[in-house]
């Protein structure tokens, strides 16, 4: 059956890009350029370098961010080498014991004793090749490395004397043992080390003069740093084995994984040259694991849907790839003979990081520069498909596409959204209403920041580079959607981010969305997501009458602790706007969870919210962002900050010391700001750490900041200016006559009890 599923799809290979006409122009990519640096600005990773092609060369190739941060940013270049890590597996050992099989020197279903005969003992007698390629060995997934260890030899002797840890071949374990072991039978059957053998049958005949193990002394300079050094190879059992191991060592560039991708969409060969026969690149995307494992696996390789629009409905036969835990991988599909190779270093520097959510966005986003492949019968839930569990909430986009866009179809729909408007799998709901069935997306409107949440200032409308559709800017010359936005409209979809604070734009632009759909007596349907910061409570003082603005909606606290899909039903219910509100809800959400507790990726709603960090902190530094103090705009940690060139730092970091403020502490800083306020100029102040979120009440945060500031440096903190955000005129009041921040928040608790009350026929979850 799947060796049936994989002919067809291979059949109905599409073939869009098979004309220079239809190669996606240079203004496609912006989308995907904003997707990696937002995953770049929220600290998943320091820098990347993204690499896109087909089987006639490369169509993208672009370098982000920086390959080092320390001492100071060096930029990431196009030609940066990287620890490929478990990219090692494919590119290097399979490809070598493939040659071999194919040479007559190694036969896939021998049993691996037949070359090495230690192997065979403590019930491994009957472990196949093919096994150790598919992962079906049975045996560990590492060596231990609690025991005093070091050199090849001493490695293949604790693999001689592992037993199996299951039936082999029952099941898939994933096993950096089975790759060492393949390492092996490379040296013992060809007489060369792996890294020679590599380099005189794969490198130097593909003209990867970047790729190869034990990099040379000369290429350090264009190395991407780990954790544990440059040009050292991270993994620790192949730097136990002196950086060459057939699980992990390899070090090489995007541009040579792009000539051995392209080597095999052409079935073996490039530029004349062999390296693999046809019949074994088939076998390498033909399932060889049980069907019911989570990962498919081929030879050597992990099977992948193809890269098309509904690849999520599609079962994993098809494309090939393969990550490393450093951050890399490669994709190769056949199917639309494309290729996606993505490396990063996200183990810089401290061996934290995330490349998972960039992997799934920048497939997502190739994937829909063509017209989707339609996989019959594909509205049927299928066992391949991606189950959301517990743990991960289903959005409300994810919600829309399991029903089919029922809601929507026969509809011409305005869409507002922008680089938040993501899927469970990274697509954007911009492409997801592309391609649903039935559903004509008409337009495209965006918030203050622009499409790819990037931008300041008023924005103008312009051409959604990828769909084609006009692209309505909300900050321009207007807030609300005009006539000519919704021209040829009969349905608008509300689906992107907010950070959970009043004085967010976003939610203003969500009111005046309701008021302009029901003007137009058009439905609109909020597509929604998490609140950022817990929402177990409402905080800060309320909105007074008088202050009303594009920041301030609705009479709401500081800290609202509604999602969009909540605060649209209270805007049309509380405004009495009328308008034929539907709100498509989240499965699997709890309101008191942080965002980094819902399994959805973090993307940066705004330029300066970053992190879930800076969300939580975002409702209590902004206090105080409208007078003449910098929060951190213009620097690596914007409103983890807060400075000026007149402020002894030592001297606020003490004084907020003293007020004991829960969830923080203070240390003194320096920092110059590259934009915003006080650009170019260094400030004094403090930085803002969080030790525990939950204590956290940002708005008493920004209060206790506010008041500290006025107290230290009353002739030169402009106080006052403040008030359009604080909200209320009696807070401010009290601030300028000194009263306790502590008096200040127990002032506001009877407003935010009131409305609490108000808000319990608006909750959803």
């Amino acid at each position: 059956m799947t060796r049936a599923i994989a002919l067809v799809l291979l059949a109905w290979a599409m073939t869009a890009w098979a004309d220079e006409s239809t190669v996606p122009n240079p203004n496609q990519w912006a989308p995907l350029d904003a997707l990696v640096n937002a995953q770049i600005a929220a600290g998943k990773l320091p820098g990347a370098v993204l690499e896109v092609g087909d089987d006639r060369g490369v169509i993208y190739r672009r370098a982000y961010g920086c390959r080092r941060r320390e001492p100071a940013c060096e930029a990431m270049t196009e030609d940066t080498i990287f620890d490929l890590a478990s990219i090692t597996k494919v590119i290097a050992t399979t490809t070598a014991i493939l040659q071999l099989v194919e040479q007559g020197r190694i036969e896939l279903d021998a049993p691996v004793a037949r070359y090495w005969q230690a192997f065979g003992g403590h019930g491994k007698a009957d472990i196949t090749v093919r096994q150790l390629l598919t992962h079906t060995s049975g045996l560990p997934a590492d060596l231990d490395l609690r025991s005093k260890w070091h050199g090849e030899a001493a490695a293949m002797a604790k693999i001689e004397a592992l037993a199996p840890q299951s039936t082999p071949g029952a099941g898939m374990r994933y096993s950096d043992v089975n790759f060492e072991a393949l390492g092996e039978l490379v040296e013992r059957v060809s007489g060369q080390r792996l890294d020679a053998y590599a380099h005189d049958h794969i490198f130097v005949p593909l003209q990867m003069a970047d790729t190869g193990f034990l990099p040379a002394d000369d290429l350090k300079p264009r190395i991407a740093p780990t954790s544990v050094g440059t040009g050292v190879v991270h993994d620790p059992s192949a730097a136990r084995m002196d950086g060459v191991a057939g699980h992990a060592g390899l070090f090489g560039t995007a541009a040579d994984l792009a000539r051995f991708a392209r080597m095999l969409l052409n079935g073996g060969e490039l530029d004349g040259v062999r390296i693999l026969g046809p019949d074994t690149i088939a076998q390498m995307s033909t399932l060889q694991s049980p069907a019911s494992e989570q990962q498919w696996r081929g030879l050597g390789w992990q099977l992948y849907a193809p890269l098309v629009a509904n690849r999520d409905a599609m079962p994993p036969i098809g494309a090939i790839g393969h990550r490393g835990y450093t951050g890399t991988a490669i994709w190769v599909d056949p199917a639309t003979k494309r290729f996606v190779a993505l490396l990063s270093n996200r183990v810089y520097p401290n061996d934290g990081g995330d490349a998972a959510p960039l992997r799934r966005e920048v497939l997502a986003y190739v994937a829909n520069l063509q017209a989707p492949l339609r996989y019959p019968n594909h509205d049927v839930t299928a066992p391949w498909q991606e189950q959301v569990g517990a743990k991960k909430v289903q959005l409300g986009i994810d919600q829309l596409e399991a029903d089919g866009f029922a809601p929507l179809r026969g509809k011409h729909v305005g869409l507002i959204t922008n680089l938040t408007g993501l899927d469970g799998h990274g697509r954007r709901t911009i492409d997801a209403l592309r391609w649903a069935p039935e559903v004509t997306l008409a337009a495209v409107l965006t918030p203050e920041h622009g499409l790819y949440a990037n931008r300041e200032g008023q924005i103008e409308s312009e051409i959604e580079p990828v769909s084609g559709v006009p692209l309505r800017s909300l900050y321009g010359s207007h807030r609300k959607p005009t006539d000519a936005d919704l021209a040829g409209v009969d349905a608008l979809v509300f689906d992107m981010q907010d950070a959970g604070a009043r004085f967010y734009t976003y939610i203003s632009t969500l009111g005046y969305a309701l008021e302009a759909a029901a003007a137009h007596h058009i439905p609109l349907y909020v597509l929604d997501r998490p609140n950022p910061i817990s929402e177990a409570g409402a905080d800060g003082p309320m909105l007074d009458d008088g202050l009303y603005s594009f920041t301030a909606y609705f009479n709401l606290p500081v800290q609202h602790g509604m999602t969009l899909g909540e605060l649209a039903q209270m805007f049309n219910g509380e405004n009495h706007i009328g308008a034929d509100l539907h709100v498509i809800a989240m499965a699997h959400y709890h309101r008191d969870s942080w965002y980094d507790e819902t399994g959805v990726d973090w993307v940066p709603p705004s330029p300066n919210l970053r992190t879930v960090t800076e969300a939580a902190l975002y409702p209590g530094v902004a206090l105080v962002e409208s007078s003449n103090v910098s929060v951190g705009r213009g620097t690596d940690t914007p409103f983890e900050l807060v400075g000026t060139p007149w402020i002894d730092s030592a001297a606020l970091a003490r004084y907020l010391a003293k007020r004991k403020i829960a969830g923080v502490r203070f240390e003194a800083v320096d920092f110059t700001p590259t934009a915003s306020a006080y650009e170019g100029t260094t400030c004094h102040g403090v930085r803002i750490h969080v030790t525990d979120r939950d204590d956290l009440r940002a708005p008493r945060l920004g209060i206790e900041i506010a008041a500290a500031l006025h107290k230290l440096y009353p002739q030169r903190f402009e106080l006052e200016k403040n008030l359009s955000m604080i909200g209320t005129r009696a807070a401010m009041s009290a601030l300028v006559r000194g009263t306790d921040p502590a008096r200040i928040e127990a002032q506001w608790q009877a407003g935010v009890q009131a409305f609490v009350r108000r808000q319990r026929q608006y909750l959803i979850y």
